[in-house]
């Protein structure tokens, strides 16, 4: 069964109990891109219903807005936001327009549920009507933009949440572990020896400095362009609409929204998204080395660095029986190679604005939402599948630590730079312990070699010893 609407372009059927209309049935219509519907994003649906809400009841207070009209329209937005109508969002997440078949489809989908809640069908617009109320002093060009920035400080409330739990997770590995000596490394080689728990809290510290830059960079997204309309010049809202619009959004949404300074400048302004892609990327570059670090810690069993175990979650291999893989840290690896790729797509689209609009944030949108989304989900996936299970194969990094070549460096301020070079390539061409080497050649006493090398010295700056 089916509906009659019509636009611009003519008549349309719509699904007779679909509360979307016209504009959005097109939208379904034309764009067949990523089979990725905008119902597969309820912060970004909740964000159109918040700044719907928002505009009606400034409009309501600037009295031209009907106050029955307005009270249906912010019921309906309550609703959505409850998340009631998700399914009522079909179009694909690239689209042509700059947004505009988003925004209809949020017009049409309160304008249809107000319509219901005052008592009349889905369709008799002259009641309430997706243009002339629900976007009433409104463009695409401002509450579209508005909605994507209130959708993303919501997701990134969120990631920040899971983001703070792994941490938590490296935290507690590193205060298990401090006790572990290990040897360090530089360039693959032997460096000098620390403990594993120094290495966890490294984990744990440079994660933690991304709590804050993601916070920072995510409020370049309360400055908004509501008011501005159609290019900045807030033709068809009257005055004050824009001031009053973000006091109320702040309101609802409980983020300190402000009016950009310049709204012809803000409205085709990309730059906020550049910013809070960059530290998305820099989130995703250092978890990757991150899980590069496990891959190479945990290889082996036996031919491998072998230092610590991760968990055994399923077989490795169609051919290879006992093989089992680090299959979490890959999987983290790969969702930050996508980041990586949502952040150049974000840059590229920025690039592309044109006069007064960027008319390709629809697909910025869809990258950076998808860049938290699946990261938020990769954070959980590592801490709860990887991070949490992993133990430690301490007696075999305490005997490469005895018979590494890097403690010579221990010896460097002692016995001199040449003979600790000497003393290296000795134990390297003939398979001897440095130790062994340093008391053949008297260079040390026992009692001399055995408080130096205690592994308490290695860790840290100390005082030299006089011998």
């Amino acid at each position: 069964m089916y509906r009659i609407e019509n636009d611009l372009i003519g008549d349309l059927q719509i699904p007779e109990n679909a509360y979307y209309g016209v504009q959005t049935q097109r939208a379904v219509n034309n764009f067949h891109i990523t089979g990725i519907k905008l119902s597969s994003y309820p912060e970004l649906i909740k964000a159109l219903a918040y700044v719907k809400w928002a505009a009606a009841e400034t409009n309501c207070e600037l009295g031209i807005l009907d106050t029955q009209i307005k009270d249906a329209i912010v019921k309906a937005c309550q609703e959505v936001i409850n998340g009631k109508f998700n399914e009522e969002f079909p179009s694909d997440v690239i689209q042509g327009g700059a947004g505009t078949s988003t925004n209809m489809n949020i017009n049409e989908v309160v304008a249809n549920v107000a319509l219901e809640i005052m008592g009349h069908k889905k369709g008799e617009y002259q009641f309430c009507s997706p243009h002339d109320h629900v976007n009433l002093s409104q463009s695409t060009n401002d509450s579209y933009p508005t909605s994507i920035k209130l959708a993303f400080l919501n997701s990134n409330k969120i990631l920040i949440e899971h983001l703070k739990q792994l941490i938590d997770s490296f935290h507690k590995k590193g205060t298990e572990f401090m006790h572990i000596l290990k040897m360090g490394r530089t360039q693959l080689q032997d460096a000098v020896p620390m403990t594993l728990g120094q290495e966890f809290e490294a984990f744990a510290e440079t994660l933690s400095e991304d709590v804050e830059r993601l916070t920072q960079n995510s409020n370049l997204f309360l400055e908004i362009n509501m008011g501005a309309t159609a290019i900045g010049t807030g033709l068809n809202a009257i005055p004050g609409y824009a001031e009053l619009c973000a006091k109320n959004l702040t309101k609802v949404s409980g983020f300190p929204f402000v009016k950009a300074k310049n709204l012809v400048e803000a409205t085709p302004d990309t730059g906020s998204y550049v910013i809070y892609s960059s530290a998305l990327k820099r989130v995703a570059i250092k978890l990757s080395k991150i899980c590069n670090d496990l891959r190479l810690l945990s290889s082996g069993p036996r031919c491998g660095l072998n230092e610590i175990n991760l968990p055994k979650l399923q077989p490795g291999s169609s051919i290879m029986p006992g093989k089992v893989n680090p299959v979490i840290p890959e999987a983290m690896n790969q969702t930050c190679f996508k980041i990586i790729g949502n952040d150049l797509t974000v840059t590229m689209a920025a690039e592309a604005g044109q006069l007064q609009l960027n008319v390709m944030e629809p697909v910025i949108a869809y990258s950076l939402l998808e860049s938290v989304n699946i990261l938020t989900n990769a954070l959980d996936c590592l801490r709860e599948n990887c991070i949490d299970g992993i133990t430690a194969n301490e007696q075999h990094m305490k005997e490469m630590v005895l018979n590494s070549i890097g403690i010579v460096t221990a010896l460097n301020p002692y016995i001199g730079y040449k003979n600790s070079t000497k003393i290296a390539k000795e134990a390297l061409e003939n398979n001897r312990s440095v130790y062994d080497l340093v008391l053949e050649h008297n260079l040390l006493s026992k009692n001399e070699l055995d408080e130096i090398l205690n592994p308490e010295n290695m860790l840290g700056p100390h005082q030299k010893f006089e011998h």
